[in-house]
């Protein structure tokens, strides 16, 4: 099946910013700090009112999923595309990655974005590909719409758990660098392992080594693809697909704490797990 990944997307401003400006940006807040943009619902509901409400407006914003997908995928050659349209950056459909038995399906696109000075500064675009045999365990929430997908855990959690690949490209849209880059991730990922053991440690010493003193510039790819539940391959490539893989990370702690970073119940992009739903829910009609 030919992936989905181009959805609607509210539009936000983002312009381009002297790098002396980017440089004194909390590094932190590209992973965490202030999510995407979204309306703010009407703080005198009640707090079960205002999460039911952010969510539906998130839902609206995403229920075009696979019609502008359909009408964003563009072909190159052999090759076709969806376009995340908050950024514009184009994802290959469907795609191979050094340590994959398959291809694997995309099903959702988003984006990051950081705050400063009141303007949507988008740092990255995201692209969730899943092994389509992975599909054929999620029966159990076959008909479900996209907002009952959207709000289970135990799904998400079935697809981590499936000894099967998935894969989460990240494409820079702006400039980073390389240790800016990690301790953000890091920040991300710590407080989600409650005790790390020797293995873990040692499983981030060799991610952070990754992204020491290498510069991460615009158009800049980080595939971060897991083989199962506990081994996840990290390749990063500046021009295209990788040749290779640049780091194996074999923690179960750590590959999950990545995967919950941007598909957990506190998401750093709503955008990415709303439109994942959504191509889940189309997937599994």
């Amino acid at each position: 099946m030919q992936g989905v990944g181009a959805l609607s997307s509210p539009t936000c401003v983002s312009p381009s910013l002297p790098s002396s400006s980017w440089n004194h940006l909390n590094p932190c807040n590209i992973f965490l700090g202030r999510r995407n943009s979204v309306p703010t619902p009407n703080q005198n509901q009640s707090p079960t009112k205002r999460h039911q409400s952010l969510s539906l407006s998130l839902r609206r914003q995403y229920t075009s999923f696979t019609a502008k997908a359909a009408a964003a995928s563009s072909s190159s050659g052999s090759e076709s595309y969806a376009e995340e349209p908050a950024t514009r950056v184009k994802f290959q459909t469907p795609l191979t990655l050094p340590g994959c038995s398959t291809s694997l399906t995309l099903v959702g696109t988003g984006y990051r974005e950081k705050v400063f000075a009141i303007i949507g500064v988008k740092v990255y675009a995201a692209g969730l590909y899943i092994n389509p045999s992975i599909f054929s365990k999620l029966d159990a929430w076959k008909g479900k719409s996209a907002a009952d997908i959207q709000e289970n855990r135990s799904l998400f959690n079935s697809i981590f758990q499936a000894p099967l690949e998935k894969s989460l490209q990240i494409v820079l849209v702006r400039d980073v660098d390389g240790k800016t880059f990690w301790d953000a991730l890091d920040d991300a990922i710590s407080p989600r392992i409650k005790s790390l053991t020797p293995v873990d440690q040692s499983a981030l010493s060799t991610f952070r080594s990754i992204f020491q003193g290498r510069p991460l510039k615009k158009g800049t790819s980080i595939f971060l693809t897991w083989l199962d539940s506990s081994k996840m391959l990290v390749s990063v490539s500046s021009d295209g697909l990788p040749s290779g893989t640049d780091a194996t990370i074999e923690s179960q702690n750590v590959t999950f704490a990545l995967f919950d970073v941007f598909l957990g119940d506190a998401s750093v992009s709503p955008s990415l797990k709303a439109s994942v739903a959504n191509g889940l829910a189309t997937i599994l009609k």
